[in-house]
């Protein structure tokens, strides 16, 4: 079905869901619920994935992605596995469906750059799912640091290992989130990457302490890992005259500003809204389609971040094993 012609009308939007996983049935859950959309059926291979998403939403389902597009779709969202994320993107341009392609956009950034000449040229829409920035404790710090100079950006995103890992470590998994923050707090490319990757229980690496510069001479680093017992997602920004903290988990947001000689400072707690950052991210992409305007995360956007994470990755190819405990001595 060629999506132009009720896009732009009143007729709710036929969104259709690939991938059934974590993601992906989240993405079901809310498209059913926003208004001015229907749910047109979710799409996996997988029997049981399938069958788990009709337990909370009702909607068909289909085995192949070919079968959706023949039900009849004006746009999608894709949360299948990354590897798949090129050839399913590009089977669904081409069949004049607007996409939603979860991070990272792809795998490589030439697979990123093919599914934006993609559907530049069938003039539909793309946007790349960094639901990060959609978290109120993100938007709040952005706009607490609207017009001032940042000097410094520290980002931390911990936590136990996932069990539903499948070949990317910490850096392609969590890090891409928060290189991706990074230059939408600064509104600089990153310039410069000096990374150390470990690798402790996992086969790829599961710690990473990211070092970066950007083009606009902020210094940022991120400290991501599978290691700690539980979750932690926290940003500090300094700027030339605030320092702002952000529990993104808790959703608090904390501005020091007004700073003396004598080292006294005031301190207040910043309003934060309560929406769920995905049912902004999907509310931002149907209204991107609706009013052919520029989507909140472009494809450009997602394949910058997906470069930036492989340059660190290829900085240290081969990522060193974490130090073993000594034996006790006798």
């Amino acid at each position: 079905m060629t999506s132009k012609g009720l896009t732009r009308g009143k007729s709710d939007l036929r969104v259709g869901v690939i991938g059934a996983g974590v993601m992906g049935s989240n993405h079901a859950r809310v498209l059913a619920q926003l208004p001015g959309v229907k749910l047109a059926g979710v799409a996996d291979p997988l029997a049981e994935s399938r069958s788990r998403v009709t337990g909370f939403v009702d909607c068909p389902t289909f085995e192949t992605v070919n079968e959706l597009l023949a039900a009849g779709v004006d746009a999608v969202t894709i949360a299948a596995p990354t590897h798949l994320h090129r050839d399913v993107s590009l089977a669904c341009i081409a069949n004049g469906a607007h996409v939603l392609v979860e991070k990272p956009i792809a795998t490589t950034g030439e697979e990123g750059r093919e599914i934006i000449d993609a559907a530049r040229k069938k003039g539909v829409t793309l946007m790349v799912g960094h639901v990060e920035r959609f978290n109120p404790a993100v938007a709040a710090i952005k706009e607490a640091i609207r017009g001032e100079e940042i000097l410094s950006v520290a980002i931390t995103r911990v936590g136990p290992f996932p069990p539903r890992m499948s070949n990317v470590g910490v850096v392609i998994d969590l890090a891409v989130h928060d290189i991706d923050l990074i230059s939408w707090f600064t509104e600089s490319e990153i310039d410069e990457v000096q990374p150390q990757l470990a690798s402790a229980v996992a086969e790829r690496e599961d710690i990473a302490l990211l070092q970066f510069r950007t083009k606009s001479g902020v210094l940022a680093h991120i400290n991501t890992n599978w290691l700690t017992p539980f979750k932690a997602r926290t940003a500090t920004i300094a700027t030339r005259n605030k320092y702002i903290q952000g529990d993104l988990l808790t959703r608090q947001v904390t501005e020091c500003f007004g700073f003396q000689r004598d080292g006294s400072y005031s301190m207040r707690h910043l309003p934060v809204g309560h929406d769920e950052p995905l049912r902004a991210e999907l509310m931002a992409f149907v209204n991107a389609i609706r009013s052919g305007g520029k989507p909140a995360i472009t494809g450009e956007d997602g394949v910058a971040s997906l470069e930036i994470a492989i340059k660190c990755l290829e900085t240290r190819a081969k990522p060193v094993a974490a130090p073993q405990p000594r034996a006790a001595s006798k």
